[in-house]
């Protein structure tokens, strides 16, 4: 009897895998009308659940800090898509780890907050060192659609992109968030055509995980527009698939819209001067030194002709002279640190 009922086993396991996948198929689809063809083109490709058994794993990392309302459903809901879900606890101080474990989600906890930053790199650290071919992030306040991760993996696994980031109409978000989104889109687009430079709802594959991985090093909420700089000079295929994103009746946000914006704002204005700080210090720095020059010469000559001090053309100068200088001295500074590191 027990080789029997061991000979059992196996048949029965994949007859309930395939129906669980069965059940998630046809839920792959946007319900957004604009979103139709994206589905159909998921849905009438390989079966997903083949692919990942054969070759391909998928890990579902979602940085928490308290969720405990909604991640629960979120968790459930990704494991249909994904061979592992992975809860980042960043020192949440309500029910958020009982309520992901108790769904079936592993949990690493950082014991402290460190930023959403820090949780994607414990992910990515994850999924590199258990071997996952996919790595698709997003946020566990149920904003985004688990049964939409088939949308993003299909170019990992179709080889098309090597970062696949979700893209929100402006018609899905607050009046507020769409000025927001469109500010830091153009501050952070250096040039590519991305859409939606801060959505959390994106897929990665093997390369982009490993190029992540050791380059990231911002802890906070600009780490998406980090990663988009990482990919531009890895030179990884960026690709987007149009998502659905909820905002309900209240704010699900852990940070004022406002800090928040300014906080991603100052990352990404350091990131472009770490990376170029002579077009971005020393050049402005050289300008203001020259008109402070400029400034102090006509301080000089007013000064021989009449024998008085004009003061506020002394002032204007020195206000010229000096800032400018010493941006000038620090850009070629970082420009020397940078090629140093390089």
């Amino acid at each position: 009897m027990p080789r029997i009922i061991g000979e059992e086993s196996p048949i029965n396991i994949p007859v309930l895998h395939v129906e669980v996948q069965e059940q998630a198929n046809p839920l792959r689809a946007p319900t957004a009308p604009g979103h139709r063809r994206v589905g159909g083109e998921t849905a009438d490709a390989a079966p997903a659940p083949a692919r990942r058994s054969s070759r391909t794993r998928t890990l579902v990392a979602i940085p928490c800090f308290n969720e405990e309302v909604a991640i629960g459903s979120v968790v459930l809901r990704a494991r249909q898509c994904a061979d592992e879900v992975l809860v980042i606890d960043d020192g949440c101080t309500d029910s958020t780890v009982k309520v992901a474990r108790d769904a079936g989600a592993t949990v690493i906890s950082h014991g402290a907050r460190k930023g959403k930053g820090q949780g994607i790199k414990s992910a990515l650290r994850y999924a590199v060192d258990h071997n996952y071919d996919c790595l698709v992030f997003m946020d566990g306040d149920g904003q985004h659609n688990p049964e939409e991760i088939p949308l993003l993996v299909e170019p990992i696994l179709a080889d098309t992109a090597d970062l696949v980031i979700g893209f929100r109409t402006f018609d899905q978000m607050p009046f507020y968030r769409r000025f927001g989104r469109a500010v830091l889109d153009v501050a952070s687009s250096n040039g590519s055509s991305i859409t939606d430079s801060q959505c959390g709802f994106r897929a990665l594959n093997r390369k982009s995980m490993e190029s992540m991985l050791g380059t990231l090093r911002k802890d906070d909420f600009s780490t998406e527009s980090e990663m988009l700089r990482i990919a531009e000079e890895k030179h990884l295929r960026v690709g987007e698939t149009p998502i659905n994103c909820k905002y309900g009746d209240f704010d699900t946000s852990t940070k004022n819209p406002l800090s928040h914006g300014m906080e991603v704002l100052g990352s990404i204005f350091w990131l472009m001067v770490e990376k170029r700080p002579l077009l971005h210090i020393g050049l402005p720095g050289l300008v203001a030194m020259l008109v402070g020059v400029f400034l102090l010469l006509q301080f000089l000559r007013g000064f021989s002709e009449t024998g008085l001090v004009p003061i506020e053309q002394g002032m204007l100068a020195s206000l010229f002279l000096i800032p400018g200088t010493i941006a000038l001295v620090l850009g070629l500074m970082l420009a020397l640190v940078a090629r140093m590191r390089e």
